[in-house]
């Protein structure tokens, strides 16, 4: 089986333009992401990386790190389509296509492969990851809902295939005698989504072609698209283990978050 790991790397951002080349600690958050992936694929057998950029600067970065890269439009909606994008221009085409986010360089490798592993064993039309809460977590959670109610999306799944019942950006499901629950277990029944994905090269290439969804227009969550079009997706938990814990970065403050984590924890490459 043949996987690709592919890293959308747009230039322009509103908040924090040229992300893709913004230094973190040393290095571009790029190449930070980007040996994060070839951490992940060491060791897999037919597992390569590739970068899906709108601009010559990166693609020339990438020359420099010496990785892979395919120039795609600017006009794209999102990293799901640029991705469908650049592997359509593919030749020799996988069969599974991991969605890397090209501006999460705090994602364990181990979170990668566990995706991978994930279709290997067992195909399906997207596979993403989830990771359980524990009531302190999912109460700081609730707190930052209250200021920011559209960050953080949940999941409900079935818990033996995996297979996804829905997302939200409310915190689902509701819980009644939740202080019963609280005393049975550290962990909450919540899983948090993290925002990663694969798909088969069936459901990459029918992606673009699919209507958007009712829901996924009210929640601004794209992989509801799948669900209400009718495909699979299959939650993977997995766990941070104490490592740290950051979504994407979108401002300078999120880059001195992240150097502040890293000098914390270390780094999650060798």
């Amino acid at each position: 089986m043949k996987t690709v790991i592919v890293i959308p790397a747009r230039y322009a951002s509103t908040r924090l333009p040229g992300k893709p080349l913004a230094m973190i600690h040393g290095q571009t958050m790029l190449q930070r992401v980007v040996r994060l992936s070839q951490a992940a694929a060491e060791g897999l057998n037919h597992v390569s990386v590739l970068v899906a950029t709108d601009d010559d600067r990166i693609r020339h970065h990438c020359d420099k790190i010496e990785v892979e890269s395919i120039m795609t439009s600017p006009d794209w909606n999102n990293g799901t389509e640029r991705v469908a994008a650049a592997v359509r221009h593919m030749d020799d085409k996988p069969d599974f296509i991991l969605n890397m986010q090209g501006d999460a360089p705090l994602t364990p490798p181990d979170f990668l492969r566990a995706m991978i592993e994930a279709f290997i064993a067992s195909p399906s039309d997207a596979i993403t990851p989830v990771t359980q809460l524990t009531w302190e977590q999912l109460d700081r959670l609730r707190q930052n809902k209250l200021t920011t109610p559209f960050s953080g999306a949940t999941v409900v799944f079935n818990e033996i295939t995996g297979l996804a019942f829905w997302f939200s950006k409310q915190i689902i499901p509701a819980m009644r005698k939740e202080e019963e629950l609280r005393k049975k277990n550290d962990k909450s029944p919540i899983f948090r989504h993290i925002g990663l994905y694969g798909y088969s090269l069936s459901m990459l290439e029918q992606y673009n072609d699919l209507p958007e969804g009712k829901f996924e227009s009210l929640e601004g969550l794209e992989q509801l698209r799948f669900l209400e079009n009718g495909f699979t997706i299959r939650c993977v938990p997995v766990d941070f283990k104490g490592r740290a814990n950051m979504s994407g970065i979108d401002s300078p403050e999120d880059i001195a978050r992240a150097e502040a984590l890293i000098n914390k924890h270390g780094e999650l490459f060798a």
